[in-house]
C-alpha cells in the first residue's frame, strides 16, 4: 500500500446545512469567516427521509474535492448522515445542536412532534410554529449579537418552510438513526453545543462522542439552540477556531 500526503494549497471550502427551516444561511451568519470558500445551501422541499436529504447535498457538493460539512440541528443530522459514506473530499465534520438519532423519549411529545407535523393552515402557522417556537427558545437569545426570539424564529419558517416540508422534515427527524453506524465517521468531528437546550437535551452529544472516534465537544456558554442565529459571531470564532487547529495536510491511501 502505498500512502501520499498532499500539502492542501488551499482552505477547504465551508458547506453550511441550514437546520428544519431549509433557508440557506443568511449573509449575517456567513459574515464571520470572512474570505473563507463557502457554500450555503438551501434544502429540496417535501424531502422525509435524511438519506435522500444526505445525498442532495452530495450531489451538490460533487465538484468540490476539500471541504467541511456544517450542519446545524437537523442539518447535522443530514451532514452526520452524509459522512458515515466517507465522501471523498471530506475534511472535517462539524455538527451544532444536533443528534444521532431522534432525541425525544417521550412518547407524549413524540406524538405531538407528528401532530404538529401535520398541521396545515392557519393550524400551522398560528399554532405549530408558536409552539415549535417556543421549543427552541432559550433564556440566553436576547442576549447576543443578533437578539433572537420566539417571533423571530417562527417568523423564519413562516417565510421560508411550506407546512408540508415542515412536516416531512419533522418525520425525516423522528426516524433517522445513526447511533450504530457513528464508527463510520473518520474525520476530525466538532460538536458544538448550546449551555441551554430543551429541544435537543444533554444525551444527543454524549451519544455523538461515544460513537465517533475523533470527536470533541466545545459548549458555547449563555447560548440556546438557535445560537446559528443569535451569537452568529460567537459560533463562527468556535468552527474557526477548531479548524485553525487541524493539520494542514490531508493524507490518502492507495492500494
Amino acid at each position: 500500500m502505498n500512502t501520499d500526503v498532499n500539502t492542501a494549497e488551499r482552505n477547504p471550502t465551508l458547506v453550511f446545512i441550514p437546520c428544519l427551516s431549509g433557508a440557506p444561511w443568511s449573509a449575517e451568519q456567513l459574515a464571520p469567516y470572512g474570505e473563507a470558500p463557502k457554500r450555503a445551501l438551501r434544502l429540496p422541499e417535501g424531502v422525509n427521509d435524511i438519506e435522500r436529504y444526505a445525498a442532495y447535498v452530495e450531489t451538490a457538493i460533487a465538484d468540490l474535492d476539500d471541504y467541511v460539512l456544517v450542519g446545524d440541528s437537523f442539518g447535522a443530522n443530514i451532514a452526520l448522515a452524509l459522512a458515515t459514506r466517507r465522501p471523498q473530499g471530506l475534511r472535517a465534520l462539524i455538527l451544532s445542536g444536533g443528534f444521532a438519532a431522534n432525541p425525544v423519549d417521550s412518547k407524549p411529545w413524540k406524538a405531538l412532534m407528528r401532530a404538529i407535523g401535520k398541521a396545515r393552515g392557519p393550524f400551522y402557522r398560528q399554532l405549530a410554529l408558536r409552539a415549535h417556537a417556543h421549543r427552541l427558545a432559550s433564556p440566553f437569545d436576547g442576549e447576543g449579537q443578533v437578539p433572537w426570539s420566539e417571533a423571530r424564529s417562527r417568523e423564519l419558517f413562516l417565510t421560508g418552510t411550506p407546512a408540508a416540508s415542515f412536516g416531512a422534515r419533522v418525520e425525516a427527524s423522528l426516524t433517522a438513526d445513526y447511533v450504530d453506524v457513528l464508527g463510520q465517521v473518520q474525520v476530525p468531528t466538532l460538536i458544538l453545543t448550546p449551555s441551554h437546550d430543551v429541544l435537543i437535551g444533554e444525551n444527543a452529544s454524549k451519544i455523538m462522542l461515544a460513537g465517533i472516534s475523533d470527536a470533541r465537544e466545545v459548549v458555547l456558554p449563555r447560548t440556546g439552540h438557535m445560537f446559528r442565529f443569535s451569537h452568529p459571531a460567537t459560533y463562527a470564532a468556535a468552527v474557526k477556531g477548531y479548524l485553525a487547529a487541524l493539520p494542514t495536510t490531508r493524507q490518502s491511501a492507495d492500494a
